[in-house]
């Protein structure tokens, strides 16, 4: 909504970059002509902000944290995430499109860890977005450009710091799927996310990031080190009034590692029509909350990635 204020000038802006930036983050945006980062106001609260240059001038976006780390059942996420989150060793994944709540479903998990295993919790985070106490755990937060100049040089050295388990805000370059997958494997449990609008998606972007010489490999490594790929859209509620989640969800099994082994992961997407349970469909989700009258028809179908597969749920079950 535009607000019925005066227009902010372009020297008003950059007064307000120079308040709010540190002189390491100028010297990077001068640089850059964008930058991202977090900031906490007395009084008012945390915020994420992505600033950036046009024409000319300086805009921003800001997006406020709620600081207080929410649960999962807050979250409306299912219960049984607690029961991945206390994993030893394995690589969890949470995906979907931009805005739509995976930072916040990782820190929930990282507080189901924190609150009930006492190990070692290393994260990497750009920038860092909720600040975490020590509780049973120990946790160490590390904002890229503030703590470590990028995820390559954060994660060089990564195992020297003996981490139990390791949060990469996001798998974006081929290091961090190298890293993430190697930790996997070895003992640790790896908590990341990916920017894609499904769970076949997410899993194809990591693989897809690496050359074709390490495909085939890393094909083998998260076959048999992914516990969870779990993706997520909130979806507007009927009538307005805030989003509701749906997801989408791939659990490790026999028959899943030996499609994603053999290069065939888009039949898990056929299995999900007819095999339900390790593997869960957003269709499902939708066509659920359609018909528990939570989100309206058109909004399932504008969210679901099968189309004729959400027409067939909605009309195979009455309506409540």
């Amino acid at each position: 909504k535009r607000l019925p204020l005066p227009n902010v000038t372009s020297a008003q802006m950059i007064e307000f970059a120079n308040e709010i930036l540190s002189r390491e983050q100028k010297e990077t945006f001068a640089r850059a002509k964008e930058i991202d980062f977090a900031v906490s106001l007395p009084d008012i609260g945390r915020f994420r902000i992505n600033m950036y240059r046009q024409r000319s001038s300086i805009s921003l976006s800001a997006r406020f944290v709620i600081e207080k780390i929410p649960s999962i059942s807050e979250l409306g996420l299912p219960e049984w995430i607690a029961d991945f989150a206390m994993k030893q060793q394995g690589l969890i994944l949470i995906t979907g499109p931009t805005g739509h709540g995976k930072t916040t479903t990782v820190s929930a998990i990282i507080d189901i860890i924190n609150s009930n295993r006492g190990c070692n919790i290393l994260t990497l985070e750009d920038p860092i977005e909720f600040l975490h106490r020590h509780k049973r755990s120990n946790i160490n937060q590390r904002e890229i450009g503030v703590d470590t100049d990028s995820f390559e040089e954060g994660l060089k050295h990564i195992f020297r710091q003996d981490p139990d388990v390791l949060v990469i805000s996001e798998l974006r370059d081929p290091r961090s799927v190298e890293i993430a997958l190697s930790a996997a494997e070895t003992g640790h449990l790896v908590i990341s996310t990916v920017h894609a609008e499904h769970t076949i998606a997410a899993i194809e972007k990591i693989l897809d990031t690496l050359s074709k010489d390490q495909q085939n490999q890393a094909r083998l490594q998260f076959a048999d080190s992914f516990l969870l790929v779990f993706s997520q859209t909130l979806v507007p509620k009927k009538g307005g009034g805030g989003r509701v989640l749906a997801y989408e969800k791939i659990v490790q099994s026999p028959r899943i590692r030996n499609f994603i082994r053999e290069a065939k992961a888009l039949n898990i997407k056929s299995l999900m029509q007819v095999a339900p349970g390790d593997v869960v469909s957003v269709e499902q989700n939708l066509a659920k909350l359609f018909l528990n009258g939570e989100i309206t028809f058109e909004d399932g179908l504008k969210f679901s990635d099968n189309s004729a597969y959400y027409h067939e749920l909605v009309k195979s079950q009455p309506s409540n």
